[in-house]
């Protein structure tokens, strides 16, 4: 299996998100390179959401919106 390209990407971060950062790369085991992939690619899911016209939430076990999510974009 080949190996993916990845390309560097350098970011510049006030102190106050880096501390957010670094506390939830280490309470999930993680580095903040994938936390960034991830965040990207919750991100794009509200993009898309968007772009049909669709909307970003959080659900409880009920499936009631308990917060939409706004402002990513």
């Amino acid at each position: 299996m080949a190996a993916k390209e990845m390309i560097r990407l350098s970011v510049d971060v006030s102190p106050e998100l880096y501390e957010i950062i670094d506390k939830i790369a280490q309470e999930t085991h993680t580095s903040k390179s994938e936390l960034f992939r991830k965040a990207i690619a919750l991100i794009n899911v509200a993009f898309e959401a968007k772009r049909q016209g669709e909307r970003l939430g959080i659900v409880d076990q009920d499936r009631k919106l308990v917060q939409e999510i706004v402002g990513l974009l």
